[in-house]
């Protein structure tokens, strides 16, 4: 039997998942498979590697710096991102928090980043290969309409993988997997409303009618990819994590007690659930 490891992103918000991941890597539970879009495999790349605790140590010793994020690298021209991309995608896991690309490289499954396209407004699925050293797919599936600029691999240019496949549950069970642990990262009744800067993001892609598209639809592709998600719950094909409430919990924190606040509740959920996790997966 083959299991997925399903990550939702959700900016800072997904320190929750990294709180997950920890004690299941603490408890030695292996995946076949890790897939995600955004944040979610951003820090999911760790659980591969095996290094427990580097995720949580980027939320609390780096995202509050003034180098990590703010307005003033989304105006500077040779960045044109919310996030310094050279600092969080280079400099934090080839310096100040190296990675493990050893065994990295050893993980004896896929790592998939989900990223979208924005000539076809469809959802594309990358292998993350550790000889790139500068993370270009996973950046690449973290690139926030407004708060990134588009990144181009292999002459294509992508954005957030949220946007077309939020939760890529389907795709890991469609693609080898019998069962799969999914980390959301929002309480499991929530519904998402339309958000105004959509219509910002909108307006700025008018020239690429797809994925234009695909922003117009992405409040209504979110939910139903959540409801699919949570009927193969129901189903017995999968075993959803997810915080308990989640108010204040802002996409962009950067309070160092705020992470450590989500982290920790990750924690809790996951020792709380750790023998339904090992039984599911077994």
């Amino acid at each position: 039997m083959k299991t997925a490891l399903v990550l939702e992103g959700g900016a800072s918000r997904v320190y929750f998942s990294v709180g997950v991941m920890d004690v299941m890597l603490e408890n030695g539970i292996a995946f076949d498979m890790i897939t995600g879009a955004s944040a979610g495999i951003a820090n999911g790349v760790s659980y591969a590697s095996k290094q427990i605790g580097r995720a949580y140590r980027i939320g609390v010793k780096h995202s509050c710096l003034p180098e990590y994020m703010g307005a003033k690298h989304l105006l500077n021209p040779k960045n044109k991102s919310y996030y310094n991309l050279k600092y969080v995608f280079d400099d934090i896991p080839n310096i100040h928090e190296p990675f493990d690309y050893k065994t990295f490289e050893e993980f004896n499954g896929d790592v998939i980043a989900v990223v979208t396209n924005i000539k076809t407004g469809k959802a594309e699925y990358i292998k993350v290969d550790g000889s790139d050293k500068k993370w270009t797919a996973i950046t690449a599936s973290c690139a926030l309409p407004i708060l990134f600029k588009p990144i181009e691999i292999n002459g294509n240019h992508y954005m957030d993988g949220g946007i077309a496949d939020p939760i890529p549950t389907e795709f890991a069970l469609q693609n080898g997997c019998d069962k799969g642990i999914v980390l959301l990262t929002r309480e499991k009744n929530y519904v998402k409303e339309p958000e105004n800067a959509l219509k910002v993001a909108m307006s700025m892609y008018k020239k690429y009618p797809k994925f234009y598209n695909a922003l117009k639809i992405r409040t209504e592709v979110y939910n139903l990819s959540r409801e699919k998600t949570l009927d193969l719950e129901r189903k017995g094909k999968v075993l959803v994590l997810c915080p308990e409430n989640t108010e204040g919990w802002k996409r962009t924190e950067s309070s160092p007690q705020k992470i450590e606040e989500f982290y920790q509740h990750g924690r809790k959920v996951a020792l709380k659930n750790l023998e339904r996790i090992k039984e599911f997966i077994k």
